[in-house]
């Protein structure tokens, strides 16, 4: 795993104390209308809607918000607003590699926003297919430290995931996309807590980043493109020593 999954991981526990709810949830709902739209209102048969609206369970995001957003995806178009996927590509500072997937109904405001956030940060954005070729998809299960590790790595392997590794206070199960949902259950059947369990995009080669000034900046690149709006999730291919990332994370 790479630094950025350990950074991912150092967010995840900071919890809701450092983020926006109101911002998280609005995203969170964002993405469960759109798989509802695009899928179907029925989890059961649209594995993207299944995962959209377990991440927002993760996420203590209330039920009836849940059920609100699939029943506006399902309606079709959202108070006249027509939201698509789009992807952005680009370098940040000390070359490294990021990935930007957005969600939006104005493609030209979220480009010149995510641009606008590059540029301040000695970074640039590149075009279509310009690091996309760096990652490859695949589902992450968090399962926090307290559980027994010969128990996590049985009860994964028996599962089908691909692989297990402790990193930062966690162990984190790779699998599949497709067998996300699968392995989850597998996992909580053994009797094993889940902390979070979505669909990442993992670097297959890292750029190590040793000095403590070029992590906060790095970092700081992250943080403002998590904060837009239209931005669903953010991924980089940085590995941070575990050291300086919980000095600057």
């Amino acid at each position: 795993m790479s630094g950025h999954s350990k950074w991912s991981s150092i967010k995840h526990k900071k919890g809701a104390a450092d983020a926006k709810r109101g911002q998280l949830f609005s995203k969170l709902s964002r993405a469960i209308i759109v798989a509802a739209r695009e899928g179907g209102p029925d989890p059961e048969a649209n594995a993207t809607l299944a995962t959209a609206v377990q991440k927002a369970r993760d996420n203590s995001m209330p039920k009836d918000n849940i059920e609100r957003a699939i029943a506006r995806g399902a309606g079709g178009a959202v108070d006249g607003e027509t939201y698509e996927t789009v992807t952005y590509e680009g370098y940040g500072p000390n070359g490294v590699a990021i990935l930007v997937e957005a969600l939006t109904d104005n493609r030209n405001r979220t480009a010149a926003d995510v641009r606008h956030v590059f540029a301040k940060s000695d970074g640039n954005l590149g075009a279509s297919g310009a690091v996309a070729w760096l990652f490859e998809r695949k589902g992450v299960i968090l399962v926090p430290d307290s559980a027994d590790e010969d128990e996590v790595m049985l009860a994964a392997a028996d599962a089908g995931a691909e692989d297990v590794q402790f990193e930062g206070s966690s162990y984190q199960v790779t699998c599949a996309p497709d067998d996300l949902a699968r392995v989850r259950t597998a996992l909580e059947q053994a009797g094993l807590s889940v902390e979070s369990a979505d669909l990442t995009m993992l670097p297959k080669t890292t750029i190590r980043i040793e000095e403590e000034a070029a992590a906060r900046k790095l970092l700081r690149l992250m943080d403002a493109l998590e904060e837009n709006d239209d931005v669903q999730d953010v991924y980089a291919n940085f590995d941070i020593p575990e050291g300086i990332l919980e000095a600057v994370a």
